[in-house]
């Protein structure tokens, strides 16, 4: 008697809950909508980003994009043949004016941004009350851009080029260049 005293002190919660309780309260969360909220959300979010986006971008032949990537404004914004768009990148084309416009044989690595918009950050207003600045973004053919840099508004890359990862861009980026750092610099030559 004093090991069954002993043993419901020791594990109370273990002898509350029987073996069809367990299933019970399993079943429960099988059935229960709740559990698939979540999932609809994460669908809803991929189909507004991905998906649907996907549709209105131009692409020439053989592009590979990944399913991870999100789109702004897609409808400006224009993938070369052979473009390869690694997993988890942003492509953001300014919500009026700016451009993507990418050549030929890119290849950009995970989480890279690539964005032709910036918010305006002027005394006085609110961030979020100011319009965006806009300016095209041009890449030209066989560009290879690192693992999560960042293409700021305005900035040319010309062929051959090869930004580092982490870099940040903004302004021009010449032929056959080496660019790394924040901000990025010229460090070569290919």
């Amino acid at each position: 008697m004093t090991n069954t005293v002993i043993s419901s002190r020791l594990r109370p919660r273990k002898l509350a809950l029987t073996r069809g309780n367990r299933l019970s309260r399993f079943l429960l969360s099988i059935v229960d909508p709740r559990a698939y909220l979540h999932g609809l959300k994460l669908l809803n979010h991929y189909n507004q980003t991905h998906v649907i986006p996907r549709r209105s971008i131009t692409t020439g032949p053989n592009a590979a994009i990944s399913p991870t990537c999100q789109f702004a404004n897609p409808e400006r914004i224009q993938l070369g043949s052979r473009a390869h768009v690694g997993a988890g990148c942003y492509l953001w084309a300014g919500p009026h004016l700016g451009r993507i416009d990418v050549g030929d044989d890119l290849l950009l690595g995970p989480n890279v941004l690539i964005t032709a918009a910036n918010y305006r950050f002027r005394d006085g207003e609110p961030v979020s009350d100011q319009s965006m600045d806009e300016a095209n973004v041009y890449i030209a053919n066989d560009v290879w851009i690192g693992f999560g840099a960042i293409v700021l508004p305005g900035t040319v890359i010309e062929a051959g080029a090869v930004i580092a990862a982490g870099a940040v861009v903004r302004g021009h980026v010449g032929a056959g260049e080496i660019f790394a750092g924040v901000p990025a610099v010229k460090v070569g030559h290919r």
